[in-house]
């Protein structure tokens, strides 16, 4: 695990690696390369083969491939930026051989929470941006700027499940009709200031739901999810009909969630492809950090790791049985 400044210590690191079991030859992918930390893990592991990495930060996957090459020399590595629910067509566009390990850390890249010039957190006055491709379109001051006062409650209670998501909303419709909100110091406040008295007595500081709204509204990172989720089934299916797809016949699939909506979707497909005799689960119940990795990286709290393994679970039980060493 790199220890540089700028890097990235990867969520679950351990686990991640176990359930994935890249082996050497194989073609790997991570969804959410971020600054490299679980892809360099995977690639050492691997030892040859090749590794995908996908990020929509051009910076980023540029950071993470560096690392990825020059930590795991003999992996080939193929960067390629942009949104992960297109990873199949670009996989089978460029006549890559199907993948046996998969990733998605949903989780959003340290560095830009920590950078104040790019808009996601309110801890620092900044632009009003929260782009996690910044050659994107969309703003959050535009969307805050755009939305009309209903369909912003929206926003904010369904992905944020904020329950002062009326409230919020009505004050930032109220306020926009005198100055534009185009700073994160800006909507701190009038989130603030919607809570009133209970801003005191809040866990969490009063605007963290309504920030993550925006950002999963912004990036559309839900859409993302059920599209690299669709993927996953119609491999599943492609397997179970003996055709070649962009997943191996025993691809290993893994998805890092950090909040109910996620979790809630990765739970519901796994579980169908399970029920549907199309993959098997390792467990049902999502691995967590352990008190000892939360208490050296704080963000690690909430995040949930599901497993799942294409092919029926009586397929897997055989795999499991005969890669088992025998009774001499």
């Amino acid at each position: 695990m790199s220890g540089e400044t700028h890097g990235h210590v990867p969520v679950l690191g351990p686990q991640v690696v176990e359930a994935l079991a890249p082996a050497p030859g194989e073609l790997a992918i991570d969804c959410t390369a971020g600054r490299g930390g679980h892809a360099e893990l995977i690639a050492r592991m691997m030892g040859s083969g090749t590794i995908v990495l996908s990020d929509l930060d051009p910076a980023n996957l540029a950071y993470a491939a560096e690392r990825v090459a020059r930590t795991a020399p003999a992996v080939r590595t193929v960067a390629l930026q942009g949104d992960f629910r297109h990873l199949a067509l670009r996989m089978r566009t460029m006549g890559l051989p199907p993948a046996s390990a998969v990733l998605a850390d949903l989780g959003v890249s340290s560095l830009h929470l920590d950078d104040p010039s790019r808009g996601f957190s309110f801890s620092a006055d900044a632009p009003l941006d929260m782009r996690l491709d910044p050659s994107g379109s969309r703003t959050a001051a535009d969307l805050v700027g755009s939305l009309s006062e209903e369909q912003l409650a929206t926003v904010i209670g369904h992905l944020g499940e904020e329950p002062l998501a009326r409230r919020i909303a009505r004050k930032v419709a109220e306020s926009r009709e005198v100055a534009p909100i185009k700073t994160t110091a800006q909507l701190a406040l009038l989130v603030r200031e919607a809570y009133g008295p209970r801003a005191r007595t809040s866990r969490l500081h009063p605007a963290t739901r309504t920030f993550m709204a925006l950002r999963i509204a912004v990036n559309d990172e839900l859409g993302a999810l059920e599209g690299l989720l669709l993927a996953v089934a119609t491999a599943a299916n492609e397997v179970a009909q003996g055709r070649t797809g962009w997943l191996a016949p025993d691809a290993r699939v893994a998805v890092i969630s950090f909040h109910s909506l996620e979790d809630r979707l990765v739970k519901h497909s796994f579980a169908a492809l399970e029920s549907s005799g199309l993959a098997s689960r390792p467990a049902r119940k999502p691995l967590v950090a352990s008190d000892a990795e939360v208490d050296a990286n704080p963000r690690a709290r909430s995040a949930k790791l599901r497993i799942v393994r294409l092919g029926s679970a009586q397929c897997a039980q055989a795999r499991s049985k005969d890669a088992a060493p025998h009774d001499p």
